[in-house]
């Protein structure tokens, strides 16, 4: 797409945006309030961000019992988020790494760096996502950065204002040449609320409106109901399918039984090769070491078969003549 093309169609959004939703001004918080904010508001609408952040920063007594809690019991607190589990744990390790770089919960110093290098520090954090990045960016360092999360990403690749490759680089060429400055709280609060809309309902008929009122030549490329999630599920089922009979080989019993049953197919029964070799197929003579073999066997099977016979034979007789012994001598009365 030409550079003329896509801020045209990138103004053409900001304009539809304007008639559909409300702009959100940038509240008044530290640095690290923005980041934590941030975590909680990617992928979901302002209202449910608020209302877990408020929540979170109220239910614990402070920010070191949010640190020092399990992500299971913040995502609890923050069950009204669409993807609470993944908020509540980038929220815990940003507020743990902070801690452990200065044993404080302070990164008001990051506003007296240069923003370059104000932003690299800000993403060696654990937790920190590039939308955490670009919030703080332009909630506290005073920057030019619009937010981008997974929502706003689709979006834009729908409108057909990105690549697929430029979606997996999160990279929208000339997105802040287009928008200025002065503009650009207005656009990323507009724009994360319609991308917020795609990940809370993609299939919207109010939603697929506002994209084609942007740009009509994306019906192609709309959501559509068992497109590729249909695709992905089907080929988790087959995969999990081929898998459990491998799964089920490796056991430590079938394995035994499965490499016995492979012995005794490859080396035949002992009876049975030496049959064969009792049995010359002409009238070559074998080497006396083998014909002695088959002869020292059989006798010591005969030897090993003949302890068990004889106490079973005596035990009887031995008993008979006992008592037969017995009665002689009695005295007739």
């Amino acid at each position: 797409m030409a550079t003329l093309n896509r801020t045209a169609l990138i103004n053409r959004m900001h304009k539809v945006l304007k008639k559909h939703y409300k702009p959100v001004p940038i509240p008044e918080r530290s640095a690290l309030e923005h980041a934590l904010y941030a975590c909680c508001l990617e992928n979901a609408h302002y209202e449910p961000a608020d209302k877990a952040y408020l929540a979170v920063s109220t239910t614990f007594f402070d920010w070191n019992e949010v640190r020092v809690s399990t992500v299971k019991e913040l995502a609890e607190v923050m069950h009204m988020l669409p993807e609470p589990a993944a908020a509540a744990g980038n929220l815990k390790r940003v507020l743990q790494s902070i801690f452990e770089a200065s044993y404080s919960f302070d990164i008001e110093a990051l506003k007296k760096m240069p923003l370059g290098q104000a932003q690299q520090k800000l993403e060696k954090h654990p937790g920190v996502t590039p939308f955490t990045v670009a919030y703080v960016t332009q909630a506290a360092l005073g920057g030019h950065s619009i937010p981008l999360d997974r929502g706003l990403l689709e979006v834009f690749a729908v409108l057909g204002l990105v690549t697929p490759q430029e979606k997996a680089a999160r990279n929208v060429p000339g997105l802040e040449r287009a928008i200025p400055k002065n503009k650009g709280v207005e656009f990323g609060s507009l724009a994360h609320q319609l991308g917020a809309d795609l990940v809370h309902s993609p299939y919207s008929p109010n939603l697929h409106k506002t994209l084609l009122e942007i740009a009509p030549e994306c019906k192609d490329r709309l959501p559509k109901r068992g497109a590729k999630p249909a695709k992905t599920e089907v080929a988790h089922h087959a995969t999990d399918k081929k898998e459990k009979p491998a799964a089920e080989a490796t056991k430590p019993g079938k394995a035994a039984s499965s490499a016995e049953e492979s012995k005794s197919k490859a080396t035949p029964p002992a009876d049975e090769g030496k049959a064969g070799k009792g049995k010359p197929p002409g009238p070559a003579k074998k080497p006396a070491a083998k014909k002695d073999e088959p002869t020292a066997k059989p006798a010591e099977k005969a030897a090993h078969k003949t302890p068990p016979a004889k106490p079973v034979v005596a035990k009887p007789s031995g008993v008979k003549k006992s008592a037969a012994a017995g009665l002689s001598k009695r005295k007739p009365r």
